[in-house]
């Protein structure tokens, strides 16, 4: 299956998956009393924002114009990031628990990341992996 994806959907879905890390912390820093631990996921959240950005700056699609209110718009209700978040209870996170899980999901998506790139044979797909 995903051997056939163009390279018009892997970028889409990297957008997409970039707007999903985004939207888990984000969510994840308003519901945080640790200012500390907020500021992390803050910063976190404006990353995952800029990476999107980067993503939307190749994307050969026309289906979304304006990333802002694409990113602007509600999470993904299918969303594992914030199914995952849920399960922690982010409101007595302090800094270091919210770096830990911050580094659990994303290496998490990196190996995710490297499975999709072994299983594509088109070099440009497999670089967006």
């Amino acid at each position: 299956m995903f051997n056939q994806v163009d390279l018009k959907e892997a970028v889409r879905r990297s957008i997409q998956t970039e707007k999903n890390a985004m939207d888990f912390y984000a969510r994840g820093a308003a519901g945080m009393k640790n200012a500390n631990a907020r500021k992390v996921f803050e910063l976190l959240a404006r990353e995952e924002r800029e990476h999107a950005q980067w993503f939307h700056n190749v994307y050969p699609g026309d289906d979304i114009p304006n990333l802002d209110a694409f990113l602007n718009s509600g999470p993904a209700v299918d969303s594992d990031w914030l199914k995952d978040l849920e399960k922690v209870g982010v409101a007595n996170l302090d800094e270091r628990k919210a770096m830990e899980l911050a580094m659990e999901k994303e290496k998490k998506l990196a190996g995710h990341l490297r499975e999709l790139a072994a299983k594509i044979d088109n070099p440009e797909v497999k670089a967006v992996y």
